[in-house]
């Protein structure tokens, strides 16, 4: 199994459904690196909405939803 990650995502079963994946360490790196990359741009989208303004609070957004269902 661990050679077969080495060239791809290897899926693990429990009863016929599956509970995991194996991957190389390389893969997994290029995963946290994508995931640091979207964390970051996350980031930076909210606050350029904040700075332009685009911010709602809770009770103002629930208010909206309630209005929506009552239609």
């Amino acid at each position: 199994m661990l050679i077969n990650a080495q060239h791809g995502p290897v899926g693990i079963n429990r009863n016929g459904k599956p509970v995991a994946v194996v991957i190389s360490a390389s893969e997994y790196a290029q995963l946290e690196v994508l995931k640091e990359a979207h964390l970051k741009q996350s980031i930076a989208e909210g606050i350029a909405d904040l700075q332009a303004g685009k911010i709602s609070d809770g009770k103002s957004i629930i208010g909206k939803m309630r209005k929506r269902v009552a239609s």
